[in-house]
Parts: C-alpha cells; structure tokens; sequence
C-alpha cells in the first residue's frame, strides 16, 4: 500500500469531500486497532480532551421505540445502537489512514408487524459515526437478518440520532433512517428504487421516539495523526 504523508492524506480527504461520493468499498475490521489509531490515542489533543473532562471519542447508545409521523399504525418499531467512534482505523485505497469519522459496534433493528403478526429483526456492523452536540448519524453494514426478512446481509444503512437530553427521560429523542422513501433514486421511466447510501449518511432524525431513548456523546473529528 502507498504511504501518505499527512498532508498528501489531508489533501485526499478534502478531494474527496469536494468531489467524490464514498462506496460500500469493502474495509478492514474495526476490532484490531491500527498502529494510527493507538498513536492518535496517546496524542495531546486527546489527552487534553480527557482531562478537560469531555468524551475523548464520540459514541451513541441506547435502545427505543419510535413512530412514523408520516404513516399512523399499530405496529412496533425499535433501533439499538452502541457505536463509537474508532477515527482513522479503517484504511481505504489512497487514504492509508482511514478517515476520522471511522467507528465500531453493533446496531439492531426490530419491526413488529401488527398485520402478520410478525416481529422482523436484522443486525449490523457499524462503519462510520459523526457528531455534533445532541446529535449523531452513523451507518452499518448488515450481517444477520431474521426469518422472513429483506435480503439486506451486506447492505449498508444509515441512522439518525437527536438526544433530546436526560432530564425528561428522553421523551424529546428522535431518529431518522435511510429507508422507506427517504433515500430514493427517481426515475421517469420506472418506479424509484433506493438510493446507495455512503459512510455516515443519513436523513434529519424525523422519527419521535416513543419509549427508551439514546444517549449521544459528541466529540470533535480529530485530526490526522502524524506517521
């Protein structure tokens, strides 16, 4: 693999911020850190984080219940998260040190049809994660799918999520998802199929939770660490 120094890698990233989509390339796993990853976890900036007593890397937990504003039923949605952020662990071709919005963890998701009488569940691996205060969007690749489910194992999806704080037990929360009409393709000549989603894309967080909640603890993307 071609070694970047961190300038010509900076340069990649904001070339491909400007110009280029991000894929569903196939990336390394998130559970062995990379020798930037551990030089990143000894950097001043992230010891200086610690001590000013804020999170050194983001991360989204928890688990709810939400409702479709836009379609009243009785069926019973839930997503649950625990991503954190693991910037710069996943190297891609041309960008040997991963990009700073790399994560790790598992998302699942749970969709009781009231009509069947039939309760769908798929789980994913987590690729990416990016915050601001109070909120989050994160994307996972899919890796297990329940009986009678979509053909989702490997497809990436993307998540939304607005902490609407703890003191009124999460009653404010919201979540968005990148299916069911939010994420398509149109086309004059055929029905719209669903668009490809890139790493950290996701719609607004439209969806009011109704029981649970999630807990978004904001970092700031670090920068890229020296070779």
């Amino acid at each position: 693999m071609i070694s970047l120094s961190p300038r010509k890698t900076m340069a990649v990233l904001v070339a491909l911020a400007a110009c280029l989509p991000l894929s569903g390339a196939s990336v390394a796993s998130a559970s062995s850190a990379s020798p930037a990853l551990s030089a990143l976890s000894a950097s001043p900036a992230s010891s200086a984080g610690q001590r000013a007593g804020k999170p050194a890397y983001a991360s989204v937990t928890g688990s709810a219940e939400f409702v479709l504003p836009y379609y009243k039923d009785d069926d019973i949605r839930s997503f649950s998260f625990d991503a954190h952020a693991a910037p710069y662990s996943r190297p891609l071709p041309g960008i040997p040190t991963g990009l700073p919005t790399d994560a790790r963890g598992t998302i699942k998701v749970s969709h009781y049809s009231a009509e069947r009488n039939t309760t769908y569940t798929s789980e994913g691996r987590v690729d990416c994660l990016v915050t601001g205060p109070r909120t989050a969007t994160l994307t996972a690749i899919i890796t297990k799918v329940g009986p009678g489910g979509p053909p989702d194992v490997g497809r990436r999806l993307g998540f939304s999520v607005y902490d609407g704080g703890r003191d009124k037990g999460h009653s404010d929360d919201r979540v968005g998802f990148s299916w069911n009409g939010v994420n398509l393709m149109p086309n004059d000549d055929a029905a719209p199929a669903d668009a490809p989603v890139g790493t950290c894309m996701a719609p607004a967080p439209y969806a009011p939770v109704t029981k649970g909640g999630y807990t978004v603890e904001h970092a700031e993307l670090p920068p890229v660490p020296k070779s």
